[in-house]
């Protein structure tokens, strides 16, 4: 084992022990601000990536939707191989050193917007170029001919396209959409930079994320009673990433170009990773690797270890990339096989190593890994169809200013800032009374609410009538919503795992965790997918159907999501037994 050593820089001259700053370790600051910039990256791509999809490489809605849920999905699922590797072999800190720059990377890479995709119209053996007059939900329709340019748009069933100014382009003032015909060319080497870049920032997270979380814990010894407060400020600087990305990043993509957004996401990831190189004898030689000579033992020829590990992240990302690329081999079927056949393992392993109290316990654990599926397949609604739906059919306009859809996905953040610490108070108080919920009854409320906010915004949508736009208050109680459930589920059900698995189990466990959010999110693009609307140079043809659609699909997964509730609650007592008071 790596002999753990502390410079002398981080010793208080005065006491001899470590530094700290407000009574915790002077690393927790490094991470705060590492796992913020790393968030202000992540979360600012996100909301921009189904915009830049749909509108600058035009994909259809279905497509945009299955990729972007690929996307998410694989981003959790690759946290799995590289908290592996950083156990057992790289250690955290050069697995977060390395997921950093590989994160830099991607960013700036999608920075490169390039032409992307354009749509031709072939009409009476003439071609014109439909394209968009701006970015997100207020671009303009319009249409380029040899002659001018004209903005566009579509009646009722989109059954015609209206030309705005027909003399400019030579066009009738109505032409009917069967007598045309639509197709799609893309600059392949800028959509190549594309996928290699989201297979980067695939395999950068995978590296990261778990793993900054695992040195935060490797700051507090055992019994430590800081922890759960270090743990507390680290979720803050999370969320403090998440909401102002999406304000800023949101915003340059929106109204500037694509390339300011992403750009901005890359400069703040760049941050994270001088921030943490700078500072990192901060954590006190306590994210080495197991065993530096084990990282230097010839593996393939020359190839040693630890080589072997960052050759490993590059096949990460050649496979990232392969999946984005090809997302519709990425079936259905396939997923759910997965998660079959991990559910078998872990049922498997409970009977086979676990007895008594302690089955019980990892039964339970399996429970709230499986429990969380509905809950994060609604919630993950908010980076593709919700909002796709909030620039498009929303009325979005607050003090005079249209405010760009990414935007209102910095809500779930701000929420969070708001409430949790309300939230932490209220199960004290409830607790002090025995009034306080269980956690499976915790779980079951998180679900209900995921239903509930999409039929609150079903409610909103119905009062604006076939084709007018939604109210924007609708879509800060949905957020509004969803953040209360999210703050019954994911601390709630992280917290549980931890406690029920066994003490040979514990990584394991967690890993499995993560897997089903990963899958959770890949179903989430499933759902997604089915409020697909047909688009005509990347903006809506029909509002009315589109409408209709959302409201469809919404009003189902929410009394599904309700109903699954209402069952886990039924079988509340059960798993509470099964607990044993952990």
């Amino acid at each position: 084992m790596t002999e753990t050593t502390i410079s002398q820089d981080n010793v208080d001259p005065a006491t001899g022990t470590s530094k700290t700053f407000f009574g915790h370790p002077r690393g927790l600051v490094i991470l705060f601000f590492t796992e913020m910039w790393e968030r202000f990256s992540y979360y600012g791509m996100r909301g921009l990536l189904i915009f830049y999809l749909t509108q600058h490489f035009l994909f259809s809605d279905e497509r945009s939707t299955i990729m972007y849920g690929a996307y998410t999905a694989l981003v959790y699922v690759m946290t799995i191989i590289g908290g592996s590797l950083a156990d057992k072999y790289l250690g955290s800190r050069k697995a977060v050193t390395f997921g950093a720059i590989l994160l830099v990377l991607g960013h700036f890479g999608m920075a490169f917007e390039g032409n992307g995709s354009r749509q031709i119209m072939s009409l009476n053996g003439e071609e014109y170029q439909l394209t968009l007059d701006g970015r997100g939900g207020d671009a303009n329709q319009i249409i380029i001919s040899d002659l001018g340019v004209s903005r566009i748009s579509f009646s009722e069933g989109a059954t015609n396209m209206l030309i705005a100014e027909p003399a400019v382009v030579g066009l009738p003032a109505s032409i009917p959409t069967n007598s045309y015909t639509l197709r799609v060319e893309t600059e392949e080497f800028y959509l190549n930079i594309l996928y290699l870049s989201l297979g980067l920032i695939i395999a950068g997270v995978g590296f990261l994320k778990a793993n900054i979380s695992t040195i935060v814990g490797a700051l507090y010894g055992y019994g430590d009673a800081r922890r759960d407060s270090g743990f507390t400020i680290f979720y803050m600087g999370i969320n403090l990433g998440a909401f102002l990305s999406s304000l800023t990043c949101g915003i340059l993509g929106i109204v500037y170009g694509w390339k300011y957004g992403f750009g901005l996401a890359g400069i703040g990831m760049a941050m994270g990773l001088v921030v943490f190189l700078k500072y990192q004898d901060w954590l006190e030689g306590k994210a080495e690797p197991p065993s530096e000579e084990k990282l230097k033992e010839k593996v393939i020829g020359p190839i040693n270890v630890e080589q072997m590990c960052y050759i490993t992240g590059l096949g990460i990302i050649a496979l990232s990339l392969f999946l984005m690329m090809n997302s519709h081999l990425v079936d259905q079927s396939y997923v759910g096989i997965l998660g079959i056949l991990v559910f078998v393992f872990l049922i498997s392993y409970a009977f086979v190593r676990c007895q008594g109290e302690e089955r019980d316990r990892m039964l339970a654990g399996i429970y709230f890994i499986l429990a969380q599926i509905p809950f994060w397949a609604l919630f993950e609604q908010a980076g593709s169809s919700l909002n796709l739906f909030t620039g498009r059919l929303v009325d979005r306009t607050m003090f005079g200013w249209s405010v760009p859809a990414p935007v209102f996905q910095s809500l779930n953040a701000m929420f969070i800032v708001m409430f949790a610490p309300l939230l932490a108070w209220l199960w004290i108080s409830l607790d002090k009374r025995n009034l306080n919920p269980s956690t499976p009854v915790k779980f079951a409320m998180g679900v209900f609410l995921a239903g509930l906010g999409f039929l609150s915004l079903v409610a909103g949508m119905k009062a604006s009538g076939d084709t007018g736009m939604t109210a924007v208050y609708f879509i800060f109680l949905i957020y509004w919503i969803h953040t209360m459930g999210e703050l019954m589920v994911s601390p709630v059900g992280l917290s549980a795992v931890t406690k029920l698995a066994p003490a040979h189990a514990v990584g394991m466990t967690m890993g499995a965790w993560f897997l089903y959010s990963g899958l959770s999110n890949y179903l989430a693009g499933v759902i997604a997918s089915t409020t697909g609307a047909e688009t005509i140079g990347g903006q809506l043809a029909d509002a009315a159907t589109a409408k209709a659609t959302y409201a469809a699909v919404y009003t189902q997964v929410g009394y599904i999501a309700m109903a699954i509730a209402i069952a886990m609650l039924v079988i509340s007592p059960f798993i509470k037994r099964m607990m044993h008071n952990a």
